[in-house]
Order: C-alpha cells, then sequence, then structure tokens
C-alpha cells in the first residue's frame, strides 16, 4: 500500500511538471545568441480548423473527449479496412502513410483561435466561394474532392503540376500526409523548408524593405523579426492567383503574420495571423503546435508532366 501510494505521488508529481514545464523552459541558443528553433517539425492534426459549435468557446477537449475521439478513430479505420478489402485502395493509403493524429496531449477543440468561437468570420459580400458540384475559380490549389476542368494545362490543380503544395502554405495547415517543415537558421535568414513539392521559403531578417508591390509571387513576401523570443515573419505581395484562406477570396490583398515560439525541448507554438479586408470581415488566427522528430526531409519528387 505505501509502495502504491508513492508511486501515485510521484505520477502527480510528473504529470504536473509535464502541463507546468512550458513556463519554466529556457529556449536554446544559436551560437550568435538567437533562439534556435533549427530543426524538423511536423504539424500533423485531426482537430478542425474550425470549431464545431458544440464546443463554443472552449479551447481544449477534456480527458474523456479525448478518449472518445481515439475511441471513435480506430472503430472509423477498422470499418473502413472491412470495407474495402483486398481493392488495392485501402492498401496504397492507408493509416501508414495517412498523417491524421497530432503528436501531443494537449488536443485543441480547433485551430482557429481567434474569432472566440474558433469559426471563420463572416465574408465579405460578393465574395469567391465553392459551390457544390460547380467548377471553382481557376487556378484550383488542390484536387482533393474539387470538379475542375481539363482544357489545358491552367486548369489542373496547382498541387498537381508541383507549384504549390496543399499544406504548405503559407499559412502552414495539416493535411493527410507530408505534414513535416524544416527550419534552418544563419545570423541573418531563416530558411522554412515545407515537406509537400520541397517548397524552400527565404526570410530575410536583415531589415530590408518589402518587394515593390507591383511584385506578387505564389507563396508572398516574407520578412522576419525578432520579438524576444519568438520569431514573427511579415508577409504581403500575394499574386491573387490564390484563395485567401480556406478556399475563400482571392488572396491579392492579404497579409500575414506568422509567429514562431519555442516552448519546450520538442515543440514549436505555430501562431499565425490573416488580415484580408477583400475576404473576410475581422482577422483570423490560428495556433497549430509543431512537434520536433528524430528524422530527416528528404525531397518530395514532384514534377510537372506527372501522369500520377
Amino acid at each position: 500500500m505505501q509502495c502504491l501510494r508513492i508511486l501515485s505521488i510521484l505520477i502527480i508529481i510528473w504529470f504536473s511538471g509535464v502541463l507546468t514545464g512550458a513556463e519554466f523552459y529556457t529556449v536554446p541558443r544559436t551560437e550568435w545568441g538567437a533562439p534556435d528553433l533549427q530543426g524538423v517539425w511536423n504539424f500533423s492534426s485531426n482537430t478542425p480548423m474550425q470549431r464545431p459549435f458544440k464546443y463554443g468557446n472552449r479551447k481544449f477537449l477534456s480527458a474523456e473527449e479525448i478518449a472518445d475521439l481515439e475511441a471513435r478513430t480506430v472503430a472509423r479505420d477498422e470499418a473502413s479496412d472491412a470495407a474495402i478489402p483486398g481493392t488495392g485502395v485501402d492498401e496504397a493509403y492507408n493509416d501508414f502513410w495517412i498523417e491524421s493524429a497530432g503528436l501531443g496531449l494537449e488536443i485543441l477543440t480547433s485551430h482557429i483561435t481567434y474569432p472566440a468561437n474558433g469559426r471563420l468570420p463572416s465574408l465579405q459580400e460578393n465574395v469567391y466561394r465553392p459551390v457544390l458540384g460547380k467548377p471553382p475559380a481557376r487556378p484550383v490549389r488542390n484536387a482533393l474532392g474539387a470538379a475542375f476542368a481539363t482544357d489545358g494545362p491552367e486548369d489542373r490543380p496547382l498541387s498537381d503540376r508541383c507549384i504549390l503544395g496543399f499544406n504548405a502554405g503559407p499559412p502552414v495547415t495539416p493535411s493527410f500526409y507530408n505534414n513535416n517543415v524544416q527550419i534552418v537558421q544563419n545570423h541573418d535568414h531563416v530558411v522554412i523548408l515545407t515537406e509537400m513539392v520541397h517548397d524552400a521559403r527565404i526570410v530575410s531578417l536583415d531589415g530590408r524593405p518589402h518587394a515593390d508591390e507591383a511584385i506578387g509571387q505564389w507563396t508572398g513576401d516574407s520578412r522576419g523579426h525578432w520579438e524576444g523570443d519568438t520569431l514573427v515573419v511579415e508577409t504581403r505581395n500575394f499574386n491573387g492567383l490564390t484563395h485567401s484562406f480556406s478556399g475563400l477570396g482571392s488572396s491579392e490583398n492579404k497579409s500575414l503574420v506568422e509567429k514562431f515560439t519555442r516552448v519546450a525541448v520538442d515543440r514549436i507554438d505555430y501562431e499565425f495571423t490573416i488580415v484580408d479586408p477583400d475576404t473576410f470581415t475581422d482577422k483570423v488566427i490560428g495556433l497549430i503546435p509543431f512537434y520536433k522528430v528524430a528524422g530527416q526531409v528528404y525531397e518530395y519528387a514532384c514534377h510537372e508532366g506527372n501522369y500520377g
């Protein structure tokens, strides 16, 4: 009995340490004194981008809700395996390949944290939004569940043409696989390499101004600076040929602020803020935990003309 009591106390102490460790965490630094964000990080998640209405303004799931979610996920996977045996479909894209669950213990009810209800704000009038059964406005970012024309290369989804990955952003958002990012630093630059379509975004930290507004780019023009231990990346000059966010609107007048804060040995809190008055009536703020992985990012060998 005494041994059990001691063991219980140790477990409580350890669990408390897990919950409060971030408060006492000391951020490692590079040899030139900047916070060290380098490494390979995974941002897989089964948390929805928008919060289900039943959670109201609550940001985190309870332990009971997490257990229920895990049980339902297992049951759904087993049912899927039983439904299509031997077809080759499940064998090709089964759970071995699909990254659908986050690595952390704290599970958000949604990745959107503002507005307070965890849902996208109201749209401006006449903003583009997808219509079921109708091909979306060109260009289409990805082909998942979308109907689109095939009259020429301009009609093919950008992810098919290997111009933009469907989760590479910016902002970076979880999808069903290749949810890895590698961060490399030197004195005056940070490189953010997303696995999907091996996109390397080079962010200068030397105070240079943004490019001229007339120069639009697929992933915008990024500039960074440090605010304490947080890397802040401001991006503008999107080319308007992609949607603003979540398949809505246009990116033409969108601005984006990303914050990378290392809060634990194995975790970076990645926060993004989208301001697009042409699309939304309010800003959108999201939070996605990045968890460090002991691995490398290999080239995603995507190329135009890939018949697959």
